[in-house]
């Protein structure tokens, strides 16, 4: 296996066991009997912090090699955050839960996160966060379309890149294991800010179940 193809194997495998689909919270909101009150709340926690633009004007846009890969995937996530917003507005307001002042500096402290990664100076930084961004929004769009099918919102197709064109991606920006480590370490970064954020829509969750 040549080093290209380690990087993208490495990032699939990241993504199964560090990213969102790794949460148990994930397949919970995509049931079909998870409480309403709680799919609103994760459809306004990832409107809060993936909502709006991300990459542009950073290290990866600047980067020839990368520039026309990320035309494409922020044309396509400007689709995505045009569905999130319309489901958002289709969920109602935020459900009233106890520690919101809490809630809402965890979710900024998570958007400043993401902005660091995309603006890393890092050669391969903010490339692999946004490959994990786009493997680990596979994920997300389960508990979106989940929410968009209980609200009456219809699901618009996806035109992110699929895992074929992900693995081709990434075997073009670069083989050095310095590369490679920051690839890695942008990915994780990422899948860590995920987890955190299944982590307290369940802390979300049973606050508002035993607060009644």
């Amino acid at each position: 296996m040549n080093p290209a193809d380690d990087a993208w194997h490495m990032l699939a495998a990241l993504a199964a066991t560090d990213g969102s689909a790794a949460h148990p919270r994930v397949a919970a909101l995509a049931a079909p009997a998870a409480v309403r009150r709680d799919v609103a709340d994760a459809v306004h926690a990832v409107c809060t912090i993936h909502g709006r633009y991300l990459f542009e004007d950073t290290a990866l846009a600047r980067d020839e090699a990368t520039a026309d890969w990320f035309a494409r995937v922020t044309a396509a996530f400007t689709n995505e955050r045009a569905y999130l917003a319309h489901l958002t507005a289709a969920v109602g307001p935020l459900p009233s839960t106890p520690g919101q002042a809490q809630a809402d500096a965890a979710f900024a402290s998570q958007r400043h996160a993401f902005d660091m990664l995309a603006r890393s100076d890092r050669k391969g930084c903010a490339l692999g966060a946004a490959v994990a961004l786009v493997l680990d929004w596979e994920t997300i769009r389960t508990v979106l379309d989940a929410a968009a099918a209980r609200f009456g919102v219809a699901v618009p197709p996806s035109e992110l890149p699929d895992r074929t064109d992900l693995a081709a991606f990434v075997a073009t920006v670069g083989d050095s294991p310095a590369i490679r480590r920051a690839v890695a370490f942008g990915a994780q970064q990422v899948f860590a800010q995920h987890r955190g954020l299944w982590s307290l829509l369940e802390a979300r969750a049973s606050a508002r179940d035993h607060h009644g």
